[in-house]
């Protein structure tokens, strides 16, 4: 490693939690805080909570199910225009008969 480039490492820097909790780690700042640790995280605490904030899931599901409606008419449109295709090549095929 090249001398005087790298940033001064420190062995032993206790790290806050913004839940308060404390742990010591090994960074280039001397000191750490931190919002969230394994002490609070809920994968950590398997106290999962659920969190809709605004709607954010009902928005959700409307974009979907207009989306699926717009798909709906476009497979509709596709359809009546294979119909109509279809009858008048029917159509025609008769008369040359």
């Amino acid at each position: 490693m090249k001398k005087d480039i790298h940033p001064k490492y420190y062995k032993n820097v206790e790290a806050v939690c913004a839940c308060g909790h404390k742990f010591e780690v090994g960074s280039t700042k001397p000191q750490m805080k931190v919002e969230i640790c394994s002490a609070c995280h809920p994968y950590f605490t398997k106290t999962d909570k659920f969190i809709d904030k605004a709607g954010r899931i009902d928005k959700f599901n409307e974009k979907v199910t207009k989306f699926q409606k717009i798909n709906e008419e476009k497979q509709k449109k596709e359809a009546e225009k294979i119909r109509k295709k279809t009858e008048a090549e029917l159509l025609l095929r008769s008369r040359k008969k």
